[in-house]
C-alpha cells in the first residue's frame, strides 16, 4: 500500500517537474503577464486532475460518473494546456485577452463539474433510498423465516408461510407514505415471534393473517401509487 502510495506521488509530480523544467530552461523568469497567466491555469488545471478522485462518491456508480469526472476534468486540462502553450509560443492576445479566455474556460468547466457532481449526488441518494427499501423487505422477510422454523402448529405454520410468501414477493420500492405501515409489518412480525416463543399457536395464526392482510395493503397501495 506504501510503494503504491509513493509510485502515485512520484506519478502526480512527473507533469509539473517536466513542464516547470523546459519553461524555466527555455525562457527564464522574466516573461510577459500573459504567458504567466496561462502557467497559473495550467498549473490550476492540472491540480483538479489530482482533487477530482476525491470528488467521486464510493458507490456503485462510482465507475460510471467517476469517468465522466475525471473525463470532463481531462478535457478541461487537455483544452488548458494547449491554449496555455499556444499563446506562449505564438504571442497574439495580451493579458486581458488571456484573463477572459482562461476564466471562461474555468466558468465552463466549473458548471459543467458542478453539474456531474450534483446528478452524481442525487443518483448515490436513490441507490441508498434503493438499498434501504431492499434491505427493509430482507429484513422483515428473514426475521419471519427465523420464526417459521420454529412454528411447529400445522395451522399456524400454513398461515405464517403464507405471510412470508407475500412479503417476500412484495416490491422493494416504496415511497415516504408507507414508511408507518412498514413499521408496524416489522412489529407485527415482532409480535408473531413472541407468540411462537410463548407457544400460542393461535395467537400465532391471528397475527399472521394480520400481517398478510397488511402486506398486502402495503403492496396494494404501492401498486396505486403515481
Amino acid at each position: 500500500m506504501k510503494k503504491t502510495n509513493a509510485l502515485w506521488m512520484v506519478l502526480t509530480l512527473v507533469f509539473p517537474l517536466v513542464f516547470n523544467t523546459l519553461f524555466f530552461a527555455l525562457g527564464g523568469t522574466e516573461r510577459p503577464d500573459f504567458v504567466w497567466i496561462s502557467y497559473g491555469f495550467i498549473h490550476f488545471a492540472y491540480a483538479m486532475l489530482l482533487v477530482t478522485p476525491l470528488l467521486i462518491h464510493s458507490d456503485k456508480s462510482s465507475a460510471v460518473f467517476g469517468f465522466v469526472l475525471y473525463s470532463t476534468t481531462v478535457v478541461y486540462f487537455a483544452i488548458t494546456f494547449i491554449v496555455g502553450v499556444g499563446s506562449m509560443l505564438i504571442p497574439l492576445f495580451g493579458p486581458k485577452t488571456m484573463w477572459t479566455v482562461h476564466l471562461l474556460l474555468a466558468g465552463i468547466y466549473a458548471i459543467m463539474l458542478v453539474a456531474h457532481m450534483i446528478a452524481n449526488s442525487k443518483t448515490a441518494e436513490a441507490q441508498q433510498a434503493r438499498q434501504e427499501q431492499i434491505d427493509y423487505i430482507k429484513q422483515a422477510a428473514t426475521e419471519l423465516k427465523i420464526i417459521l422454523a420454529k412454528i411447529r402448529d400445522k395451522e399456524a405454520l400454513r398461515k405464517v408461510e403464507r405471510a412470508y410468501d407475500a412479503l417476500y414477493s412484495s416490491p422493494v420500492k416504496s415511497y415516504p407514505e408507507l414508511e408507518r405501515m412498514e413499521r408496524d409489518i416489522l412489529a407485527q412480525i415482532d409480535a408473531i415471534g413472541n407468540a411462537a416463543a410463548a407457544g400460542n399457536p393461535q395467537q400465532v395464526a391471528k397475527l399472521a393473517e394480520a400481517l398478510t392482510d397488511t402486506v398486502n395493503e402495503r403492496n396494494m397501495r404501492l401498486k396505486n401509487h403515481h
